[in-house]
């Protein structure tokens, strides 16, 4: 098997609405045998991968993709599902896949659903390999390719936290961009658009990230107006410290005063001895070391987003029981980091206890008389983490006056999202009545916890951090106006962005003749691609954008956006394009086009010819209304349109008319449009007149008044005569 191309299509495409890898696979000789005439190989291939069980191709159930193997297919099917395979066990969902032969014999195209294009390449490579290996009864080390695989998406694909906001973005109908290989997503197009960066957005003040990283300022802010904290001071040095904790009153805590995630942090301190041994491990860790009261009872984390209460955790201690056989060391490996709950990638809610890189455990069995080899005698309890272990969903017991609390403290630090540590003995009683009290306010706060609780309900924080950037109902699009055809399309984008501008929106334009920035031209050469489209719809200035899209685009890259609100296909000469990416047929040119149509959203329009069949064949396919535009009003399909209601935009004695609802706008005579009489050939004017008869009703579409329309395709200039 051979790749003669892989393709990254980025946007929605002829296979889905999602970004696809789409390999060209040459099977060569294969072609000749199918999975039922190798020896031993579905045995191979479900002894490796025994999980293909629960893929349900061809009969629609569970086992159905192997009754296929077992009954006969081709290595281009069994590549996708391999391919669909190998992405899940790596933890990164696929779900769709479709395998399609080409009119050139042993030669398929391959489709598999992509989140992640590095990771989806290395899998279709892998299961290549892994194919090939059980048709030729060789070895395969199929733990090395997951483990490799595995570390791909941890390092590549979105975090878990970010990764929640943008699903509940999803849920609400709201588009996303990931704008860097991090976790800084964009939610919304255009003007409309949020940013997060994990649990930070652009709503989130940097004054306010800056007092939440000074513990010392961020109390004295709470304590100035009213909010319960422990009291404490910023110290010099350990001497300075046990001073302090003097004059507080023993026990005490001793932390950095910009530390985070409890790192330097050592709680309940008795003597001078400890104070001083926790002073020089804050000190390590933050730029100024704060003592302070001990507050007595278990350590929360309450969410704080868009000034409400989003969820609540509580923390616990962990510790060892010793055997008389094992060291402390040992037994935190065998008690501690067994728990399922830990590890070391960023999906697990608690991190492993390493002694050798965490100083705090050191300092914690160091207090209580032990080391870390001591062989720990049967029944002796030591304690290895007093606080980070914050797991425990307890949103449901919080008191409302402590939600209030908690609520206050990140209004007066001035954060939109924070995560609010508050110790209590119980969470669900007033602070006042339990000397409780806020202990830090973090911006930017772990989302882990609430979503992989060790015990309790997850909490929706993705949910709550996307209504609070987004108001009920909305959904953080601008007006997308898509534009195909075999020809004219670049013609329309042109017409329709300056209709738009004259409207008084900012409109951003891509097309083959360059990307527009309000009627100002930033980019010279051919922007009707999928980079293009993504340029302007992250663009905060544009509040509309006009996108050209080619056979070729829709083919090689996707649509650069994933739905539209107006959707227009010119005309399609389904000749014109034979041979491209092996088309053959009108039908598979029908498939490329249509998927303009297909997303129009719900509430949107797809503006069509009426006079090319295969245009007018569309109508069935959108999601919203169906505008049609022709030449002659009394084509059939016409007349049948507007008995239904629908709208037209169509020539009626030499003038463009807006037929609807029974009656007809007449709004502007052909030789009143300047760019037409430039036409040098019928055949020419003719195409320019139908382009001109669609962008009308793109504009149409979008809600523009008649008279602004009237005027602005009277006052158009085309940019170049040879534009089509």
């Amino acid at each position: 098997m051979k790749f003669i191309k892989i393709l990254p299509l980025r946007g929605p495409n002829i296979w889905t609405y999602r970004p696809v890898l789409e390999a060209w696979l040459d099977i060569g000789l294969l072609e000749d045998s199918p999975s039922n005439t190798i020896p031993g190989f579905y045995e191979r291939l479900t002894a490796w991968l025994p999980s293909l069980v629960e893929h349900r191709c061809g009969i629609g159930e569970r086992g159905g993709f192997l009754q296929r193997v077992r009954e006969g297919t081709w290595p281009g099917h069994i590549l996708e599902h391999v391919t669909l395979e190998l992405q899940t066990l790596a933890g990164m969902q696929g779900g769709f896949g479709k395998a399609r032969s080409t009119g050139v014999r042993g030669v398929y195209k391959v489709a598999v659903r992509s989140r992640n294009e590095q990771v989806s390449r290395a899998a279709i490579h892998a299961a290549r390999d892994l194919v090939m290996a059980a048709i030729e009864d060789k070895p395969f080390d199929l733990p090395t390719t997951l483990t490799q695989l595995r570390d791909m998406v941890d390092s590549l694909c979105l975090g878990p936290s970010t990764a929640c906001i943008v699903e509940a973005a999803n849920e609400r109908n709201i588009p996303s961009i990931r704008l860097t290989d991090g976790n800084l997503v964009q939610l919304g197009y255009g003007a409309c658009q949020h940013r997060i960066w994990t649990a930070e957005t652009d709503q989130t003040s940097a004054i306010a990230e800056g007092i939440s990283r000074d513990k010392d300022l961020t109390k004295q802010l709470l304590q100035s107006c009213g909010v319960p904290v422990p009291e404490g001071r910023i110290v010099e040095d350990a001497t300075d410290a046990w001073e302090a904790a003097e004059d507080i009153g023993l026990p005490v805590v001793v932390k950095p005063s910009d530390g985070n995630h409890g790192r330097g942090v050592s709680t309940e301190l008795m003597t001078r001895d400890e104070v001083e041994a926790a002073f020089k491990l804050a000190d390590e860790e933050g730029s100024e070391v704060i003592v302070e009261r001990f507050v007595r009872g278990n350590e929360h984390r309450l969410l704080i987003v868009g000034g409400k209460l989003a969820a609540a955790a509580r923390g616990e201690s962990v510790s060892v029981v010793g055997d008389g056989l094992a060291s402390i060391r040992a037994l935190i490996d065998q008690q501690i980091n067994t728990d399922a709950r830990r590890g070391e990638a960023e999906e697990f809610p608690l991190d492993l206890i390493v002694i050798d890189q965490n100083p705090s455990v050191v300092f914690e069995i160091t207090r209580q008389g032990f080391t870390a080899d001591l062989i720990l005698p049967q029944g002796i309890h030591v304690m290895i983490q007093r606080n980070g272990n914050v797991a425990l969903d307890v949103t449901d017991l919080v008191h409302p006056e402590v939600a209030a609390m908690a609520t206050l403290a990140a209004r007066i630090v001035g954060l939109d999202i924070a995560g609010i540590d508050m110790v209590a003995e119980d969470i669900s009683q007033p602070l006042d009545k339990q000397r409780g009290a806020i202990v830090e306010v973090n911006a930017g706060p772990g989302l882990l916890m609430h979503l992989k609780p060790a015990e309790g309900a997850a909490r929706p924080v993705g949910k709550a951090i996307v209504d609070s950037l987004f108001i009920e109902g909305a959904t953080g699009r601008i007006p997308v106006v898509g534009i195909t055809g075999s020809h004219g399309a670049s013609l329309v984008a042109q017409i329709v962005a300056s209709l738009v501008h004259i409207s008084g929106k900012h409109v951003g334009l891509a097309c083959r003749d360059g990307l527009y920035l309000d009627q100002r031209q930033v980019e010279k050469r051919d922007c009707a691609t999928w980079v293009a489209a993504q340029k302007l719809l992250i663009n905060r200035t544009v509040e509309t954008a006009v996108i050209e899209n080619s056979l070729t685009t829709i083919l090689a890259e996707g649509l650069g956006y994933d739905r539209c609100q107006v959707g227009v296909v010119t005309n399609i000469e389904p000749e014109k394009h034979f041979g491209d990416y092996y088309l053959e047929t009108p039908e598979q040119v029908f498939n490329v086009f249509r998927t303009q149509v297909d997303v129009v959203l719900g509430d949107g329009v797809a503006v069509l010819n009426a006079a090319d069949p295969l245009v007018e064949k569309m109508a069935e396919l959108c999601d919203g209304e169906v505008m049609l535009f022709a030449q002659y009003a009394t084509l059939p399909v016409v007349e049948a349109h507007l008995q239904k209601g629908g709208r037209a935009v169509l020539l009626n004695d030499g003038c463009v008319v807006l037929a609807f609802a029974g009656q007809q706008e007449l709004l502007t005579k052909l030789t009143a449009v300047p760019f037409l009489q430039a036409a040098q050939a019928d055949a020419q004017k003719d195409s320019q007149v139908m382009a001109l008869l669609a962008a009308v009703g793109a504009a149409w579409a979008l809600g523009i008044s008649f008279e602004l329309i009237s005027a602005g395709i009277e006052t158009f200039e085309l940019k170049h005569k040879n534009v089509n």
